[in-house]
C-alpha cells in the first residue's frame, strides 16, 4: 500500500509540473505580447521592451518558469499588473467562496448520485428510464444556462433565494445557505454520476457472490448496501474524480451569473484584462485542487478494491 501511495503522489506531481509549465508557456511565452497589454497597444517599442525587463520577461522561459514555480512554493504567487495587488491576497479572499460551492456540489453529488444509480440498477423498469434521461438532459444543457433558469424561476418570478451576491458563514449560516442554494443547484444538475453508479451496480447485482449471499438468507438491503453498493464503488470513486474537473470548470460560469466573488469571477476578469499572474494563481488552484480530489479517490477505491493496488 505504501509503494502504492508513493507511486500515486509521484505521477501527480508529474502531472502538476506538466500542467503548469504549460500553462506558463502559453501565457508568457510571448514576453512582448504581455507587455504591451500592460501598457496598450498605443505603446512603442521601446516602452514595451522596459516594461518586459520590468516584470522580468526578458529572461528565458525556463528561468521565468522556475522563478515561478520557486515562489509557488514559498507561498510568493507575484502581484498583479494592474492592481498591484499580492495574488496570494486575491486567493486567500477569493477561494473559501469557489470551495464552498464545490464542497456542496460534491457531497450533494455523491449522495444523489448513490441513490439514483442503485435504484436504476435495482428497479430495471420506467426508474430506470427516467433516471437515465434526467441524468443525460443535465449533462447536456451548460450549467450557465440552469443558472439563468433557476435565476428567473426562484428569484425573478418567485423570489424564493436572492439573485446575486454571497453571505459568509461566519455572517449569517442562513443567508449562506441560501446564497448558494442555486449555484450549488446549477452545478449539480450536470455533475450527477448516477449513470456510472447505475452500471457499476448492475455489474455486480450479476456476479456470483450476490447470489451466494441471497441463498444464505441476508436480506436484500444488506446485500446491496453493504456488498454490492461496496464492490460497485471502485469505479464510481473514479468517474466522480473526473466529475470534479466539470465542477470547475461550472464554477467560472455560475459565479459570473449570480456575481459571487470568487475564483471563477476573478479568472474571468483576469482574463479578459490579460492579467497574466492572476490566470496562473487560477490554474494552480485549480489543478492542485484537482490532483488532491483525485489522489484521494484513488486511495479510497485501493482501500476498497484490493485489485487495483497493483495498477
Amino acid at each position: 500500500m505504501l509503494l502504492y501511495i508513493v507511486k500515486h503522489l509521484a505521477r501527480a506531481v508529474g502531472v502538476f509540473l506538466t500542467v503548469t509549465f504549460i500553462t506558463f508557456a502559453i501565457m508568457y511565452g510571448n514576453g512582448a505580447g504581455v507587455a504591451r497589454a500592460t501598457l496598450g497597444l498605443s505603446a512603442s517599442a521601446e516602452d514595451v521592451q522596459r516594461r518586459m525587463v520590468e516584470l522580468g520577461l526578458d529572461r528565458p522561459l525556463l528561468v521565468q518558469y522556475f522563478d515561478w514555480l520557486g515562489g509557488v512554493f514559498t507561498g510568493d504567487l507575484g502581484r498583479s499588473y494592474y492592481t498591484g495587488q499580492s495574488v496570494a491576497t486575491a486567493l486567500a479572499v477569493r477561494l473559501p467562496v469557489t470551495m464552498s460551492l464545490v464542497i456542496a456540489t460534491i457531497v450533494l453529488t455523491i449522495i444523489i448520485s448513490v441513490v439514483l444509480g442503485v435504484a436504476a440498477a435495482y428497479y430495471r423498469g420506467w426508474v430506470d428510464r427516467t433516471v437515465q434521461v434526467v441524468a443525460g438532459i443535465g449533462a447536456a444543457i451548460p450549467s450557465f444556462i440552469v443558472a439563468v433558469i433557476l435565476v428567473l424561476v426562484f428569484a425573478v418570478n418567485n423570489p424564493i433565494f436572492p439573485a446575486t451576491g454571497y453571505v459568509k458563514p461566519t455572517d449569517s449560516v442562513s443567508g449562506w445557505l441560501a446564497s448558494i442554494t442555486l449555484p450549488v443547484i446549477s452545478i449539480l444538475i450536470g455533475t450527477l454520476g448516477a449513470s456510472q453508479i447505475r452500471g457499476s451496480v448492475i455489474d455486480a447485482l450479476s456476479r456470483d457472490f450476490v447470489r451466494t449471499l441471497r441463498a444464505r438468507g441476508i436480506s436484500e438491503r444488506a446485500v446491496v448496501f453493504r456488498h454490492v453498493l461496496r464492490s460497485a464503488s471502485g469505479p464510481g470513486i473514479i468517474a466522480f474524480g473526473l466529475l470534479v474537473v466539470a465542477m470547475f470548470g461550472g464554477t467560472i460560469f455560475v459565479e459570473q451569473v449570480f456575481a459571487l466573488p470568487g475564483m471563477g469571477q476573478l479568472l474571468n476578469q483576469s482574463a479578459q484584462a490579460g492579467d497574466v499572474p492572476m490566470v496562473m494563481c487560477y490554474m494552480i488552484v485549480t489543478t492542485i485542487v484537482v490532483l488532491i480530489i483525485n489522489l484521494i479517490a484513488d486511495l479510497s477505491n485501493a482501500l476498497l478494491n484490493p485489485k487495483a493496488r497493483t495498477q
